[in-house]
């Protein structure tokens, strides 16, 4: 995701330098935005909704009618965002989409320049070493780029309570975090590029290992005669609490507004789950760190994905575990 801002102006014939921290964005410039799934449209929408001219894009151009509908730009290529935008945001859905935007060959994909002074801020989840080659082609344009990523699913990303982990020059921060402040309610700053990065794989492989732990818990007290609502319940007032029991828990029945009250629809794919795991395990390769849980993880929603739940939200796992069960008792 790129946001764009002008690092200079002149007063008086004599270059000054204006402090970042300094900025403000009261003037409600325009934002680019690249990428409009089911992460990316929420987003784009609350910065509509805080009163920031929206100029759009993505491959798919019925992702962009509803985005239109509420006042936005669309445009046909990541060129043209970035050549009306000076900030832009890109949601992307892995390494090779967001290479293609600053280093691919493809017109239609990639950014061929940018405002000098521009700032890129991505929120896509990608290798931490991806984020740092994108940096270096981003300055080598003249502009500044940040990793991003956020966590909180669809939902969060609908209400505007994202979290960010950013990655980057720490001078941009403060600017970074205005803009992100309307999609997020929590903006941390965890260091240089590809920290963000690193942080959101982190967070992601517990997520897995969480939900896997979850799934089989359910299913193991719904075998022994337990209510799944009132197992819940217990597992929520206990040590056994986490995420995926009392926030997304995957069981169909137990909580609404959840993709486990709606057959796994919506949500953040399994798909996109085994491939964030698979970046966690090339870093744990890479680093020579012991990740035993978060292999197993990877191979089971690698196995979701041969199966046919490629697109099912990732907490349709405990739909698979059943499945599993029914077929060895056929």
């Amino acid at each position: 995701m790129f946001c764009f801002r002008l690092h200079r102006f002149a007063l008086m014939n004599t270059p000054l330098y204006l402090p970042v921290s300094s900025r403000s964005m009261a003037s409600k410039t325009q934002v680019g935005f690249i990428g409009l799934g089911n992460m990316g449209k929420p987003m784009a929408k609350n910065l509509l909704k805080h009163g920031y001219p929206v100029i759009a894009t993505d491959v798919f151009p019925e992702s962009c009618k509803e985005l239109q509908e509420l006042g936005a730009q669309i445009v046909d290529n990541p060129a043209e965002v970035a050549d009306q935008a000076d900030r832009v945001v890109t949601m992307l859905p892995s390494n090779p989409s967001l290479s293609r935007l600053l280093t691919g060959y493809s017109p239609n994909t990639r950014i061929k320049k940018v405002k000098k002074g521009s700032l890129l801020i991505d929120s896509s989840t990608i290798d931490p070493a991806v984020s740092k080659e994108m940096a270096v082609a981003a300055e080598k344009m003249g502009a500044v780029f940040m990793d991003a990523p956020v966590s909180g699913g669809v939902g969060a990303a609908s209400s505007g309570k994202l979290t960010f982990m950013v990655g980057g020059v720490e001078e941009e921060f403060t600017a970074a975090q205005e803009l992100l402040t309307c999609m997020g309610a929590n903006v941390v700053y965890c260091g240089a590029v590809g920290t963000g990065q690193a942080a959101k794989i982190c967070n992601n492989m517990l997520l897995a290992i969480g939900m896997i732990g979850t799934s089989e818990t359910m299913n193991l007290g719904i075998r022994l005669g337990l209510d799944p609502k009132l197992l819940a319940k217990i597992l929520n007032m206990s040590s056994g609490r986490c995420w995926s029991s009392d926030t997304y828990n995957p069981v169909p029945g137990v909580m609404e507004g959840v993709p486990s009250g709606n057959n796994y629809q919506g949500g953040f794919g399994t798909q996109l789950m085994a491939k964030d795991l698979g970046l966690a395990q090339t870093t744990a390769t890479n680093t020579k760190t012991p990740v035993p849980l978060g292999s197993l993880a990877h191979q089971i929603y690698r196995m979701m994905c041969a199966r046919g739940y490629a697109s099912k939200d990732f907490s349709s796992v405990f739909q698979f575990l059943r499945e599993d069960e029914e077929n060895e008792g056929a």
